[in-house]
């Protein structure tokens, strides 16, 4: 189950909007604390490739490793985290509408232990104020791209 999500409508077509969500060059372009994605596994992006993502968190530089769990080429596709007893899932879909593409996002935030499980709500609030805003800065940058 979802513990926060968004959708929204970008005027590009879905395969434009796929390449460029994907494509984890531009990761810090709509998740501004994200500095960098690196693909770590060799081969094409399929179910079990990772990627070492490099974030800042209150000022320091963090690095936690991300795998693909789902992908179907313009239609879907989910990755996995997990560091310290928190797990995240994210889930994007893109579908073609009469407007353009319509992109929705979930995210499950998992929690392992006593402490994480109690303060569950402040860290889903906290990734959420993090990474939440995604769908609307790649709204901001696919449509500024025209």
């Amino acid at each position: 189950m979802a513990d926060f999500k968004s959708s929204v409508i970008i005027e590009r077509p879905v395969k434009e909007v796929f390449a460029y969500m994907i494509g984890m060059e531009n990761v810090s372009e709509i998740m501004p604390n994200v500095v960098k994605m690196e693909k770590i596994t060799e081969g094409p992006l399929q179910p079990g490739t990772k990627f070492m993502e490099t974030r800042m968190i209150r000022g320091r530089e963090m690095q936690n490793e991300i795998e693909l769990i789902d992908y179907h080429e313009d239609h879907s596709y989910a990755t996995k985290s997990e560091i310290n007893g928190l797990g995240t899932i994210y889930r994007y879909d893109f579908q073609e509408i009469e407007e353009g593409t319509q992109v929705q996002f979930e995210a499950e935030v998992q929690t392992k232990g006593l402490w994480m499980k109690l303060t569950k709500k402040f860290i889903v609030d906290m990734i959420k104020k993090e990474d939440g805003f995604q769908l609307k800065y790649l709204k901001e940058e696919m449509e500024g791209k025209k």
